[in-house]
Formats: C-alpha cells, sequence, structure tokens
C-alpha cells in the first residue's frame, strides 16, 4: 500500500453522541471542512492576455507543433483563466498521436515575474484543481503577486487525456472488498492477484494507448513544453510530496533550463518500491504514536495508559476487523485495509488530530461509517457513490511504470515481514505492492536511480523531520544528490511544510521564488 499523498496535504468527543449516521457525517463534515483546501477571489480582475507568447525554440520539425503552440486562455470563472494544450502521446515517437493536458492560471497580482507551475503531488493529484478551488492553500500571496500561478493535469490525470478503469460500483467493490484468506496466505495472495488482475485489464480495455504513457519521464516533457508554450525561458516550479519527484526528474533531463524550483516534501527518486512503502509504514505509525501521546495528554481521548497500550489496543482493533469485518449503513465492509486508510487519512496533518479520536471513539462503539466516511475522503467518494476524480486509477498506473515490479511471492513474503518489522501496527498492511503492478498492461522495468541535474541552477528542497508520507531522509537523500541541492528543515508533524508550518519556512521558499535569494544549506526551521 503506496500511500503517496495527494494534495489532501494535511488531510474529540461531543458531549452528547448524535446517532450511527448522524455521529459519522458529523466526524465526516468537521474533518472535510478542515481539509478541503479553499481559496479567494479578489473583487476585481485584473487584465488578461487571451493568448500566450511561445518562446520560439529551435526544436525538431515533429516536436515544433507542440513547444511552439499559442494557449488560447478563456475565463473559467472570477480571476482564472483555463486552457487547455497538446502534447504527444509518446514524446519517444510524436507522429503517434497526441493528448490534451489542461490547466488553469491565477494571474499575478503585481509586477510580474513569469509562470509558476504547481503540482501537489499523489502520483494523480490534480493541480488543475489545486490551484482553482485552493489557491491560498497551494501558494501565499507573495507568489499570488508576482507569479502567473499555473496548475496542471499531468498526463493520465483529472481533466487531461485520463486513465479510465471502473464505474462506480466496480471501484467500490475494488477499494472495499473483502478479499478472502488469510493476510499473505497463498489463498489470500491468490485471489488479491485475480482483483488486481481484473483491475488492471480495464484499465488497459478502457484507457487504451495511453496506460504505458503515463509515467513521470513523459510527464516532465509536458512540463518543459509547457513552459515553453507559456513563454517561458526557464521553469519556475513549487512541487509537493510526488511532485518533488516530477520536478527532480524535470531536473535531471533539463538542468539548463531549470529556473528557481523548490521541492516540498521531497521523494527520493532512487528509493524501490519496497524502500516507499517501508519508509512510509514506519513514517505514518511515527505520526500515529505522535498522535496518542498528545491525545493522552489531553481530555476526552478514546485511549488510556500508555502510547504502547494504545498501539496495542489499536493493533487489536486492526486484527479484529481483519478477521471480521465491520459493516456500514450502506453496507459495505470495513476491513482491515479500509481501516487503516481512515487511521492515515488524518495522520497527513497535526491540525486533524482531534478528528482521529472521533473516528477511533465511533469505531470503538461498532460504528463502521464513521471509519468509511474517513476512506472515502481519501479516496475522493462522495455520499452518492460518485468519485471526484480518477487520482485511485491514475495513482497506480503512475506508480506502476515509474517502479520495478516483481512476481515471485517468497520474495513478496521476505519484502512484507521486512515492512512489518519496521512497522510492526502499520507495516503488516502495506506489504504485497507487487500484485498490483505485476499484471498491468504495460510493463517498463523502471529503474530507480540517483538524480544529480548537474549545472542546474539552486534546488530547495523541504523536509519536514516527522512527515508520514514523505519521511524527512528522502528530503536529505534528495538534497544530497542534487549537484545544487539546499535543504531547508522543518521542525514538526506533518506532510509538507510550505504555506502549512510556520514563517521560517514560508519566508525562505518566497525569498528564493521571488528574489532569487538562495537559503543555507542545512537550514532549520
Amino acid at each position: 500500500m503506496t500511500v503517496t499523498s495527494t494534495d489532501p496535504t494535511s488531510k474529540r468527543r461531543a458531549r452528547r453522541r448524535p446517532g450511527r449516521a448522524g455521529r459519522a457525517a458529523g466526524i465526516a463534515a468537521g474533518l472535510v471542512a478542515l481539509l478541503v483546501l479553499t481559496g479567494c477571489v479578489p473583487s476585481f480582475l485584473k487584465p488578461q492576455t487571451s493568448e500566450s507568447t511561445p518562446t520560439g525554440e529551435d526544436v525538431s520539425a515533429e516536436l515544433e507543433p507542440y513547444y511552439g503552440q499559442v494557449l488560447a486562455w478563456e475565463n473559467c470563472g472570477g480571476e482564472f483563466d483555463c486552457a487547455t494544450a497538446k502534447a504527444p502521446l509518446d514524446w519517444e515517437s510524436p507522429a503517434d498521436g497526441e493528448i490534451e493536458l489542461a490547466l488553469v492560471r491565477h494571474r499575478a497580482s503585481g509586477e510580474r515575474i513569469g509562470s509558476l507551475l504547481v503540482n501537489p503531488g499523489g502520483p494523480g493529484g490534480s493541480g488543475y484543481d489545486f490551484v482553482k478551488d485552493s489557491l491560498d492553500y497551494a501558494v501565499g500571496e507573495p507568489l499570488q503577486q508576482r507569479f502567473d500561478v499555473v496548475g496542471f493535469d499531468p498526463r493520465g490525470v483529472g481533466r487531461s487525456s485520463a486513465v479510465a478503469c471502473y464505474d462506480p460500483a466496480d471501484m467500490d467493490q475494488y477499494l472495499f472488498g473483502i478479499v478472502p484468506g488469510e493476510r499473505g496466505s497463498d489463498e489470500w495472495i491468490a485471489n488479491t492477484g485475480e482483483v488486481k488482475s481484473a483491475f488492471a485489464t480495464a484499465c488497459g480495455d478502457n484507457t487504451g494507448d495511453l496506460i504505458g504513457e503515463v509515467d513521470t519521464v513523459s510527464a516532465a516533457r509536458d512540463l518543459d513544453m509547457l513552459r515553453a508554450a507559456l513563454g517561458d525561458e526557464q521553469l519556475n516550479y513549487l512541487g509537493y510530496s510526488y511532485g518533488t519527484f516530477l520536478g527532480a526528474t524535470y531536473a535531471g533531463l533539463f538542468p539548463d533550463r531549470v529556473g528557481r524550483l523548490v521541492l516540498d516534501g521531497a521523494i527520493d527518486p532512487a528509493a524501490q518500491e519496497e524502500d516507499v512503502s517501508r519508509e512510509q509504514a514506519v513514517g505514518f505509525e511515527s505520526a500515529l504514536r505522535a498522535y496518542l501521546a498528545d491525545c493522552l495528554a489531553g481530555t476526552d481521548c478514546p485511549f488510556t495508559g500508555s502510547v504502547d497500550a494504545a498501539m496495542d489496543e489499536i493493533s487489536r482493533l486492526l486484527a479484529s476487523v481483519d478477521a471480521s469485518p465491520m459493516r456500514g449503513t450502506d453496507g459495505r465492509e470495513v476491513g482491515a485495509d479500509t481501516l487503516v486508510t481512515a487511521i492515515v487519512y488524518p495522520l497527513y496533518s497535526a491540525d486533524s488530530w482531534p478528528y482521529l479520536s472521533q473516528m477511533f471513539d465511533a469505531v470503538m462503539l461498532g460504528d463502521a461509517d464513521a471509519a468509511l466516511s474517513f476512506a472515502d475522503g481519501y479516496y475522493g467518494r462522495n455520499a452518492d457513490g460518485t468519485y471526484n476524480d480518477n487520482s485511485t486509477e491514475s495513482f497506480l498506473a503512475i506508480n506502476c511504470l515509474d517502479y520495478t515490479y516483481q512476481s515471485d511471492v517468497q520474495v513478496m513474503r521476505e519484502k512484507a515481514a521486512e515492512i512489518s518489522a519496521a512497522a510492526p501496527l502499520i507495516g503488516p498492511y502495506f506489504g504485497y505492492g507487487d500484485l498490483g503492478c505485476i499484471t498491468w498492461p504495460v510493463q517498463p522495468g523502471a529503474e530507480r536511480a540517483p538524480i544529480h541535474a548537474e549545472g542546474a541552477a539552486p534546488i530547495v528542497v523541504i523536509g519536514t523531520t516527522n512527515d508520514p508520507a514523505t519521511p524527512y531522509k528522502w528530503a536529505v537523500a534528495l538534497a544530497d544528490q542534487l549537484e545544487s541541492g539546499v535543504l531547508v528543515s522543518y521542525e514538526g508533524e506533518g506532510h509538507t511544510a510550505y504555506n502549512k508550518s510556520n514563517d521560517c519556512v514560508n519566508d525562505a521558499v518566497e525569498a528564493y521564488l521571488v528574489d532569487g535569494t538562495v537559503p543555507a544549506d542545512g537550514t532549520g526551521c
């Protein structure tokens, strides 16, 4: 279970408990109110440019229609403009067809420096929605003043040419269905493999040739084309979570075109799939312990005693629903995988910890709806059973192309045991990631390796010391790998730091992006 986060980034008890459905709805509403990112629309519209002016770069004839394309911007609400760009389906064979990329722009309110492209993470997160629906969360006011802030949906995602797999009913069964057999047994592995294989087949059938072209290298080449079409000689970029890997990949491919890059909540480009699963399990387990320490020191905590005792109680709760799932009022079941997702979701931000207490309180009273509401928030599922986007499908599609997987069951068990040993509570539910991709329609065999980006301008890498989804050690590793990497550390909790931690981080990011002032390597905040 690889859970590199999308833009929730930040993703106890009432004196009087409402009824079961009402209690779950109340908890969900409170968490959504906290995690949903909000933007504001000023009372005036700035003059807009209806068409972009491409840089006019010297590229091959087959790429000129893409690098030289003029983006036609149209107002799409408030002070946002939207446009659609074209990109080759396959950058290695541009004549084989093209795809669409959706963009949204918030024009600079002051003296304009250029464009700032923003990616919220995932993989599979919508940069379009991130900017349009939550501008103030995505970037601070100083960046809004000086840059045209541009959000985009990468290939395979959202409003761009997108991966498509299941209808909502089938997606419910895929995400929430209970796989028969004891976890890790031959029966469980075979049944899980069948579920994953059916999903992979549906993704290939419903997506077509795009299914093999949504890798991060292709997305980074799209990014360079967008830079040129927007009219920027160099790329200015702010990437969160998975967006740091996209940004680092870009820097490795086009070091001479790197402008000012900030990579927040870094991923280690050299980490293998099992490394990611293990370190994320460790990260979420650490965040869970931090939550429990805070909870036990306060009032209305669902747990008593020590942190270790509370961890044991949660472990027993997970084992219980693994053996005998709970059932929600809509008929869906809550097994251990769904409950782990419900626990992970509010651990992205310490501000969400009170809602986690409410969820534990409800689940321990037999309320499956509370856990389902959190899992629904994580997956972007609506109350009517529809899904907001294709983030789940694109998440897997991109990861299946970006890592190497193997089908040896004994090796899977060994890797799963290592993850469980590293994180005894969360780890058992993060293993066997190979099963999701070994039957994928396209097998690229991508090799993960360090990225150095020799000759690039300074690249600022931000790490949070107890980030559960992108552990701090990855930020250290990325900053060390990049020839021009500069590490800024935030000592605290939560996933990513810019615009959600303290002035030290915010000032460092904004001074670099706006003025080009490079923070001292090793800056602590």
